[in-house]
Formats: structure tokens, sequence, C-alpha cells
């Protein structure tokens, strides 16, 4: 008489529990740091239902336009200090002779005049952008 063995197959499963509790923890770690990271000009942004743009390889660069109507600029010196319109045409047109795809956004604050704005995205595209983006703000339901 032969007695068939059962032999033990190794398991093949992954265990999956460690990878969620190590999301949950980089979740609430990026949650917290956030809010942390945005800097800048006081804008009040409008708020509208747009899609999120595609993420690019390059470091966006922010033109901001406050209430008073002052630019600024998130490249080079004084960040936080208005410039006059010929410095943002040199500082934008250097950023795209070094990185000719680098995406220029503008953030406006909804107080402000709309043609404001408009000559601002005028004189990016002066600095030889070839397309510029606006900046919203989801709106809170």
């Amino acid at each position: 008489m032969s007695r068939h063995r059962k032999s033990r197959r190794p398991m093949a499963e992954i265990n999956v529990v460690p990878y969620i509790d190590v999301m949950l923890v980089l979740l609430v770690i990026f949650m917290i740091t956030a809010p942390l990271l945005t800097q800048g000009v006081k804008v009040d942004l409008p708020q509208a239902d747009s899609e999120p743009l595609p993420q690019e390889q390059d470091e966006p660069v922010v033109v901001s336009v406050n209430r008073a109507g002052e630019l600024f600029i998130d490249v080079g010196e004084g960040k936080n200090d208005p410039v006059d319109p010929q410095t943002l045409i040199t500082r934008i047109a250097a950023v795209l002779t070094y990185k000719p795809k680098t995406p220029i956004m503008v953030r406006g604050d909804r107080n402000v005049d709309y043609g404001r704005v408009v000559e601002t995205m005028v004189l990016i595209q002066r600095a030889g952008a070839p397309n510029v983006g606006l900046i919203t703000e989801t709106p809170e339901r």
C-alpha cells in the first residue's frame, strides 16, 4: 500500500497590511506639511471649477498680481517685493532662455481689475512665453 503524502507548498501571497500603514503615515505627513509649503504674496484667488493641469517636469514660474495691481514673480531676488514690468520681462526671458518648456502661471487677485491681469499676460508673452496659465482656487462647498 502506498500512501499519498500531501506535499506542502510555499504560500505565494503578499501581506499588504504593512504597506497600507506606511501609505497612511505618508498621507498624514503630506497633509500636514502641504499648507506649510505655500509662501508668497497674499492673493485672494477667484474660485472656479477647473481640472488640474497635467504635472510638468519643470517647476512653473508664478507671477502674482495683488489687489493693488502690483506685480510679483517667484524667481530671483526679492520674491515678496513688487517688480516693474521691465524687470518681469527680463526675469521671465532669462528663465525661458535656460528652460524653454517652463510653464508660466498667473495668480490674479479676484478683486484686481481684469485689464491688469491681461496686461500682465501680455508682458509675459512679450518675454517669450508661448502660453500662459491662470491659477484659480477650487470653490468651497
